[in-house]
């Protein structure tokens, strides 16, 4: 048993030594603009440069901006907080960093924000300086303006002179905020966690289609399930269509299987056995409900682990 935990100890070090390898490198800390990109004007880094100094001279608060041509498969969020906490941004004990990063062939870009200005320099306030004030200078082709008017967004938030128009969502005609398109994550974050979260209701779902007695309860205790856990994949307006096709097509499914041969003679065996097997697993009626059991199923559950993300902060493209 010793030896089988060494080797997967083995293993899993060799891919994190992969990932880590494949990983962006983490360049250089060489000044409060580094354009390793190469995105900027020279007269707009030296702008930049000297509104930065004179910002952390005042305050303390060290504002950062990095420029890399690709992530190279990384997500924004993960590099990110590796350029972050390598670089060591901030005020020892005040932890109030802020850096800037736009990565232009992945037309990805984030503001991670150190703990000691998560309370001031919002996720919020962060995800509407990406998307109102950076982005579309970005699709416009002008990354000069896109990172000096996003800089000096951040610097009035984090000193109180924010303006409306920096902290505020832009109103678009007819639209409302609430229809955006889903959380900041990469797409294969959103699959997994898309996976995980349809296969477990999706499961639940069968399971109350197919099953005598029990079914219409599982299918009024899934809908807040179906209502809500979709957001976090599909958004909003997505989660809207998932949940109003939940409604009408559960109970179409049910009437359907509810004339299956299998289906009435489970049924009946319920009610006069007391129990019925379906699929390889018995249902058992208990107060006029059922209850499933498999007598090839082992015991275990699903767990969580809890983590940090090292600071605050927003993601966002264009």
């Amino acid at each position: 048993m010793n030896r089988a935990a060494a080797v997967v100890a083995q293993v899993l070090a060799g891919l994190l030594v992969c990932l880590n390898v494949l990983a962006a490198d983490v360049p250089f800390l060489s000044g409060r603009v580094n354009d390793h990109a190469e995105i900027l004007a020279a007269a707009t880094r030296q702008k930049l440069d000297t509104r930065l100094r004179a910002h952390e001279t005042e305050t303390t608060n060290q504002v950062v901006v990095l420029t890399v041509r690709s992530l190279d498969g990384e997500s924004v969020e993960a590099y990110a907080e590796r350029v972050f906490n390598t670089w060591k941004l901030g005020q020892k004990g005040k932890d109030n960093g802020v850096l800037v990063l736009v990565a232009p062939s992945d037309r990805r870009m984030r503001i991670e924000v150190g703990y000691g200005l998560e309370g001031t320099l919002t996720d919020v306030a962060a995800s509407r300086i990406i998307r109102n004030v950076m982005a579309p200078r970005f699709k416009e082709g002008n990354f000069d303006a896109g990172v000096e008017e996003g800089v000096g967004a951040v610097i009035d938030q984090i000193t109180g002179t924010a303006s409306p128009a920096a902290d505020e969502p832009v109103a678009e005609s007819g639209k409302s905020d609430i229809a955006f398109k889903g959380p900041n994550i990469s797409l294969p974050e959103r699959i997994l966690l898309g996976a995980f979260i349809f296969g477990v209701i999706g499961l639940f779902t069968v399971i109350g289609v197919a099953t005598p007695g029990i079914g219409w309860f599982l299918y009024f205790f899934l809908i807040p399930f179906w209502a809500m856990f979709p957001i976090m994949v599909v958004g909003t307006q997505g989660a809207l269509y998932v949940f109003g096709t939940y409604l009408v097509l559960f109970p179409i499914a049910k009437s359907i299987v509810a004339r299956r041969s299998w289906y009435i003679k489970a049924k009946q065996d319920i009610k006069s056995k007391g129990t019925a097997t379906i699929g390889g697993f018995t249902v058992g009626g208990r107060s006029g409900g059922s209850s499933w059991s498999s007598s090839s199923s082992s015991g275990g559950g699903f767990s969580g682990g809890g983590g940090s993300s090292g600071g605050g902060g927003s993601s966002g493209s264009w």
